[in-house]
């Protein structure tokens, strides 16, 4: 064979891995971090101190692990507006089945139990009812804020145990709890996600939920399961939280599912299913936490910071379009 017949070999697979580059989930969120840190760092000099590496992280989990449940709900194709109402719900009645020398035992069932129980009751209606996710998930938040105001008459819950600020502020070999909370159940996620048949069928429902159907896949099993991920995930960001605030208050979680579809979507997964990865969504996660906590360093106004990462999510969903394309 001629030299010239071989030449555009090397240039072909040029092409082919430039073309698998840009279609990786996690490239862009990546690049996105890496540059908003460097930003960051010139920014200002204590950005990459210790402590305030540590409060991003800390102040990340909360939305981090209500993004995992989030995530495995889009890769469907589905949606869950009523995390930040549901996050409340649970937290509220955690802490008021604790306050004031209640049952610890009783007070976390029932935060896992409210997460939980909604996030089936979505799945139920979406996956066997077959009602559009947006509508149920606006309607079971409105159920769940009201919930929560009525069960706390629309003030905080206090007289916590100490021992529940662990889960809050605590630390475990020098790390705090909630960053160890957000990377184990990111972990356990991770291989649900990508090492068990249940991940590959989430995908396929996403990618299409007709075809994955005519398969043999249960779809309905599968699809109810998300969204009780979802409803797990928000209630041990529930626990989080109260730990934090020592308290449980009802008008928690205000716009944090639109936090949590943000770092979805940052994080390189489709909107519209079927494409994407929870280190993507770990990324994103870290990305707005960065993004907020470099913001607020330099002084910019909060009401232009809400312009600023508008943009952003904007552009993260015109890159996944560009990117479906290559």
């Amino acid at each position: 064979m001629s030299s010239s017949e071989t030449r555009p070999v090397p240039a072909a697979l040029k092409s082919l891995r430039f073309a698998a580059l840009r279609r990786s989930t996690i490239l862009y969120p990546l690049a996105g971090l890496v540059v908003v840190c460097l930003v960051m760092v010139f920014a200002s000099d204590s950005f990459l101190s210790t402590s305030n590496i540590t409060n991003i992280l800390r102040q990340v989990s909360i939305n981090a692990l209500i993004a995992v449940g989030m995530t495995f709900v889009i890769l469907t194709g589905g949606i869950d507006l009523s995390v930040g109402a549901v996050m409340a719900l649970a937290g509220t009645l955690a802490a008021g089945l604790m306050s004031h020398g209640g049952s610890a035992a009783l007070g976390l069932l029932a935060c896992i139990g409210a997460g939980v129980g909604f996030g089936a009751a979505n799945g139920a209606f979406v996956a066997i009812a077959r009602m559009p996710p947006i509508i149920v998930t606006l309607a079971t938040m409105g159920i769940a804020r009201g919930l929560a105001l009525i069960y706390t008459g629309g003030y905080p819950v206090s007289g916590l145990p100490d021992w529940i600020g662990f889960f809050g502020s605590g630390t475990v070999l020098s790390v705090q709890m909630p960053i160890v909370m957000m990377v184990m159940v990111y972990l356990i996620g991770w291989v649900l996600l990508e090492r068990t048949p249940f991940g590959r069928y989430v995908f396929a429902i996403g990618g299409n939920e007709t075809a994955t159907r005519l398969s043999g896949v249960r779809v309905v099993r599968a699809k109810l399961m998300v969204y009780v991920i979802s409803g797990l995930t928000t209630a041990i960001a529930a626990i989080v939280l109260t730990g934090r605030l020592m308290s449980g208050q009802p008008n928690a979680g205000n716009g944090f599912e639109l936090d949590a579809i943000a770092a979805v979507v940052l994080g390189g997964t489709s909107i519209a299913g079927g494409r994407g990865s929870l280190i993507g969504t770990l990324i994103g996660a870290l990305l707005l936490g960065v993004l907020n906590n470099g913001l607020n360093m330099v002084g910019v106004d909060p009401y232009v910071q809400n312009v600023i990462k508008g943009g952003i999510i904007l552009l993260a969903i015109y890159i996944g379009r560009d990117r479906r394309s290559v």
